[in-house]
């Protein structure tokens, strides 16, 4: 975990340096494109972590994996802030280039989508008494939502949006110059170091959470037996 707080950190801040500082301005979105350092990898891990919480919600309702549910309550709220992060800064770079601060654009409605779906997922875990209840329901959640992820990527491909098409696919080469690519593909690094680190954290907080309160029930029980012998 150090180690990959410390990297995520450095990797970050390595790759916004260059992009926001450093990078050349775009030929007709002008230094309005730097805001592309922070969107574009936000909304990759927006997708990346969703994509996490499915995984871990199958793992959960095949195998029962305690590990797992703990892993889907705990990417979810860090999902939902990448998610935010996303559609503000989504935001900010529309309103200089569409002339809006929002639109009712595909790829944007869907993303707006996914974030009501973390915030569900996060609602849900924690609305029933019996934490299992919960995790069931938050599970069901997911994989049904995970639906929207494919709607997020192909959107701008199935309908007229505003939104531009994929600038980096893996069947072709990016259309970017290479001077922007680079801080765009570190700041993802990074993003995703970031992620990991905060997940494994809010893991291990809820795994000694879980520990702590086991051995104070079982105080508990134990004061319980010993009292009327006494």
């Amino acid at each position: 975990m150090p180690w990959v707080s410390v990297a995520g950190v450095v990797v970050t801040a390595t790759g916004l340096v260059w992009g926001l500082f450093f990078a050349p301005a775009d030929w007709q979105q002008g230094d309005a494109v730097r805001i592309m350092y922070i969107h574009v990898p936000a909304a990759w891990l927006a997708s990346a972590g969703y994509l996490g919480l499915a995984i871990c919600s199958a793992v959960s309702l095949v195998w029962r994996h305690p590990l797992a549910d703990l892993a889907a309550a705990e990417i979810s709220p860090v999902g939902a802030g990448f998610t935010a992060m996303c559609l503000a800064t989504g935001s900010l770079w529309g309103k200089p280039m569409w002339g809006a601060w929002w639109v009712w654009d595909a790829r944007l409605t869907s993303v707006l989508v996914l974030f009501f779906l973390y915030l569900g997922h996060i609602a849900l875990v924690r609305a029933f008494d019996d934490p299992v209840r919960g995790y069931r329901a938050g599970a069901i959640l997911a994989l049904v939502g995970a639906v929207d992820l494919p709607i997020i990527k192909f959107s701008v491909d199935w309908w007229n949006t505003l939104h531009q098409p994929d600038t980096i696919t893996l069947t072709g080469a990016p259309h970017m110059y290479i001077g922007m690519l680079w801080p765009l593909l570190l700041s993802a690094v990074g993003y995703s170091l970031v992620f990991a680190a905060i997940v494994l954290v809010r893991i291990r907080a809820a795994v000694l959470e879980r520990r702590i309160r086991a051995l104070m029930m079982a105080r508990a029980a134990s004061d319980a037996v010993s009292e009327p012998a006494a």
